[in-house]
């Protein structure tokens, strides 16, 4: 019997990969190439599922975050302040530079529905509705309550659920052809790209140092292993039906050119009405929403880990890095200013920080002395180091493409 009270730490995990990426992602698989990237999807969600798993086990059983057990398995102190470097870079700035992308995800689900709400004075420009989403992660954030956070953000995913399943089921979707492009792997010509992308969106790294700290925040005994499984595994599947209704909902508009969510709902509505688009953009707002909510919670969480500091909600060290997210988030977002030189490092650093964890999770989850005989099997070591060769391969696909190789 599933109870309210043991759900909550992995639907923080759905709303922080179903962000305005995740659902840009979408519609441009689904406009794009229709069906035909279902799998990829399918794939992430295969991985997202093994990693945070993994993740959530550690958390629970060693009642520490990965940032602490990161600096416990390292005796070398310049490999120590190395890994701290890479993880601090990655998820520190890489939240800071993308928090801006949240905001605005939220915001062009506001536009959507009321139109803009800006002020320009010659070349400068502000937009008052990333204020607005900001101030509202800011109250929701400044509580310090794990519960309402986790009650907010449980919500809020299901807004979005609603919002997107209602929109799949109103294009009548072909379920033979959802089985198929499922089950049946295919490589349109140019879609390399967005299935990286479609991957990369849904495996993150800073949800894997997040998922560990709040499970071990949750809960503290082994038996309470069981709540984990269910509660990660239920907030993968729900993550997963509403990345795949965003896909059937794009590929009935057909191939047309979208750049972002915000064209989804703006493409569907001389189709099917201005409910459709409505219906969108609230499930978008809610998804920039919780990006919002959880990138800078994220970043604390991890900060307090490296430095050594008490990773509490209410702590003062915690406030102040969470609240520096945000606002460069906020402050990015509503003077439209783009940060390509710390996006791009932020890409790097996530490219090369994704398979090393995935590495670290792999040695630790083989450890019978921190993990008190729920170590991996052979099985799962096998799947793991599939993940890790995979996540090594996107990795350099994404500096590689950053730098301009390729």
């Amino acid at each position: 019997m599933i109870s309210l009270k043991n759900i909550g730490p992995g639907t923080v995990i759905a709303a922080a990969f179903i962000g305005p990426g995740t659902i840009t992602m979408c519609s441009i698989a689904g406009a794009k190439y229709g069906l035909d990237l279902m799998w990829a999807l399918l794939f992430s969600l295969f991985v997202t599922t093994i990693l945070q798993l993994t993740a959530a086990k550690i958390g629970l059983i060693t009642q520490k975050g990965l940032s602490a057990n990161l600096l416990e398995s390292f005796d070398n102190k310049i490999l120590k302040y190395l890994a701290v470097a890479l993880v601090l870079s990655a998820i520190l700035v890489g939240n800071t530079a993308y928090q801006a992308g949240n905001i605005s995800g939220g915001v062009l689900g506001v536009s959507s529905i009321f139109g803009q709400l800006s002020y320009s004075y010659t070349d400068f420009s502000i937009n008052f509705y990333s204020i607005l989403v900001g101030l509202l992660a800011f109250v929701i954030l400044f509580t310090g309550s794990r519960r309402l956070i986790e009650g907010v953000l449980i919500g809020l995913v299901l807004i979005m659920s609603l919002a997107f399943l209602t929109s799949a089921t109103i294009v009548k979707p072909d379920f033979y052809l959802i089985l198929k492009g499922l089950f049946i792997p295919k490589f349109p010509e140019g879609s390399l790209f967005i299935i990286i992308g479609l991957i990369g969106t849904t495996v993150v790294p800073y949800n894997i140092f997040l998922h560990a700290s709040l499970v071990s925040d949750k809960w503290s005994l082994i038996s309470d292993l069981k709540f984990v499984k269910t509660d990660t595994l239920l907030a993968v599947v729900l993550g997963g039906i509403i990345s795949m209704s965003v896909m059937v909902t794009a590929s009935a508009i057909g191939d047309v050119k979208i750049q972002s969510a915000s064209d989804l709902a703006l493409g569907i509505e001389p189709l099917f009405g201005s409910f459709s688009k409505l219906i969108i953009s609230l499930g978008l707002f809610a998804a920039g929403l919780t990006s919002s909510v959880t990138a800078p919670l994220a970043a604390a969480y991890v900060t307090c880990g490296c430095m050594g500091w008490k990773a509490s909600e209410r702590s003062k060290r915690f406030r102040v890095v969470w609240f520096v997210v945000l606002f460069m988030g906020v402050l990015f977002s509503s003077l439209d200013f783009k940060s390509i030189e710390i996006i791009k490092f932020a890409q790097v650093a996530n490219g090369i920080l994704l398979p090393m964890i995935a590495v670290f999770l792999l040695i630790v989850a083989n450890n019978n002395r921190l993990l008190k005989n729920h170590s991996n099997g052979y099985l799962l070591n096998l799947i793991t180091l599939i993940i890790i060769l995979f996540t090594m391969f996107i990795g350099i696909k994404s500096v590689l493409s950053v730098i301009g190789i390729i």
